[in-house]
């Protein structure tokens, strides 16, 4: 059972988390014009757009032909968020009679790719950020939603802004206590050792799992910091830094199996220091308030890493949480903007 919020949908009640029977009233998709393709992946095309009513500009998510329970889920999920810090907001839903298509039109923003930040980031940007996307998170989770699938791609970094945006909701889903999920959800490189143990009982702390993921690709620069060809080689890329010690126990404590015959999953593996990947060109961004975090969000047992109110609540965020103390420079301006 999760740690914090675990009564919320309870206490809302079948009207705040119930989409199976989700009515939704189409709009045309006449007043939206596509500029450019964005992005994409396996359920979804993603376009710059402009909403010809108001010459705005905005994206839509063209939906892919999936399960209407899917698209309804979504849709309740972010109505249900609507006007949480940092959660992208849904603009409009419309349907395409000819080609029965169906699009979320969401709000754009002007983001950075990943590919291109993550090298640059100052400590105190990944702060700024990190704290955006934690205080996005406890937001969700305070109103019994797990994301599911918190990676850089689902997160816009509008830089020249300082603004950070948590996207793509269509494997969120609403938490209940004991209640069992589809272990196929997630990307690679940020899925969780429950997922990837098959344990299907998991709750909101699953999305911290990613954070801890972020911020070691943000502190020690690297773009994935886990990264295995599969499952198996993803889970031993995990044993072979956190070890094989804690794997054991946590196993054991929830009463899991591993069968496997990767050669590292069979092995001993001693945990290895974070100091190990600190290098001349990560040092300044790897203090030991980031160290220290990172170790409390990186855990295989999702009973001990922090939620989110608690990391947002960490020393390594005093000088966000304390006002502008500190200010981070544009990159581009060299303008400094308050932490927030």
């Amino acid at each position: 059972m999760a740690r914090v919020y675990a009564d919320v949908n309870a206490e809302l009640g079948p009207g705040w988390y119930e989409y199976e029977h989700l009515h939704i009233e189409w709009n045309v998709p006449d007043n939206y014009e596509i500029i450019k393709r964005v992005g994409g992946g396996k359920f979804s095309e993603v376009f710059q757009g402009i909403d010809t009513s108001n010459e705005e500009t905005c994206v839509i998510k063209v939906l892919k032909p999936i399960a209407k329970r899917k698209i309804r889920r979504e849709i309740k999920v972010l109505r249900n968020l609507a006007g949480g810090p940092n959660v992208i907001s849904l603009l409009d839903v419309v349907r395409d009679p000819p080609s029965k298509s169906h699009s979320l039109i969401m709000e754009y923003v002007d983001n950075t790719d990943w590919k291109l930040l993550y090298p640059t980031f100052t400590e105190l940007e990944i702060k700024h950020y990190l704290f955006q996307l934690l205080t996005a998170l406890d937001f969700v989770h305070s109103r019994g939603i797990m994301h599911r699938d918190v990676k850089p791609g689902n997160i816009m970094f509008d830089r020249a802004n300082h603004k950070l945006r948590l996207i793509d909701w269509g494997l969120a889903e609403f938490y209940h206590p004991n209640t069992e999920y589809h272990i196929r959800v997630g990307s690679r490189p940020y899925k969780s050792p429950e997922l990837l143990v098959g344990y299907s009982m998991y709750d909101y702390s699953l999305d911290l799992w990613c954070v801890g993921c972020m911020l070691a690709a943000m502190i020690f620069r690297k773009e994935h910091f886990f990264r295995g060809r599969d499952n198996e080689e993803q889970l031993a890329r995990i044993v072979k830094v956190l070890g094989t010690d804690t794997f054991e126990r946590y196993l054991e404590k929830y009463n899991m199996q591993v069968e496997t015959d990767h050669p590292d999953l069979l092995r001993k593996h001693a945990r290895v220091p974070w100091a190990k990947f600190v290098t001349n060109d990560n040092r300044p961004n790897v203090t030991p308030e980031a160290v220290d975090l990172l170790d409390r969000l990186l855990r295989y047992d999702h009973q001990e890493r922090l939620t989110a109110a608690e990391a947002l609540s960490h020393t390594y965020f005093n000088s966000v949480r304390f006002g502008a103390a500190n200010k981070v420079k544009d990159p581009v301006s060299d303008s400094g903007f308050a932490s927030m």
